[in-house]
């Protein structure tokens, strides 16, 4: 499964390695999902954590390593996305997922990304955190 990341996950992941988020890392070290990101969202994160949590930063860095940071969307999809109700900032974020084909982006962004959590947007599930490890687990657990 292809699990899109908002900078607020990896962010989270990064300031707390026992949390949630970190545990999705855990997951993708055993091979039961594929983390994807966007350099908009890479840059977002790098730039909370410096500016509130820089003793996180080589820990984030680290973490990227088994991520694929998946190339911007077009202009024509980030207008697509805004169209969504999503904010100049965000509106990337779901462009990005949906050009690199994610199957979720995991967001806690529920001011932005709310009226869309459990919906599908251009073939990308939007979930929130609890969510996807659930959906994870159970797919999983299919097998």
């Amino acid at each position: 499964m292809r699990i899109f990341m908002d900078a607020n996950v990896l962010f989270a992941a990064a300031i707390s390695p026992q949390g949630r988020s970190a545990v999705l890392f855990l997951l993708a070290q055993e091979g039961l999902c594929e983390l994807l990101t966007s350099s908009h969202a890479v840059t977002e994160s790098r730039r909370n954590l410096a500016a509130r949590y820089p003793e996180a930063v080589e820990r984030f860095e680290s973490s990227l390593r088994i991520v694929t940071v998946v190339p911007e969307a077009t202009s024509s999809r980030v207008a697509w996305a805004r169209r969504h109700g999503l904010p100049e900032q965000d509106a990337p974020i779901l462009a990005a997922a949906v050009a690199a084909r994610a199957d979720v982006l995991v967001t806690g962004d529920r001011t932005h990304f709310g009226h869309l959590l459990g919906q599908i947007a251009g073939g990308v599930r939007v979930l929130g955190l609890a969510d996807t490890l659930r959906l994870l687990l159970r797919v999983e657990s299919d097998k």
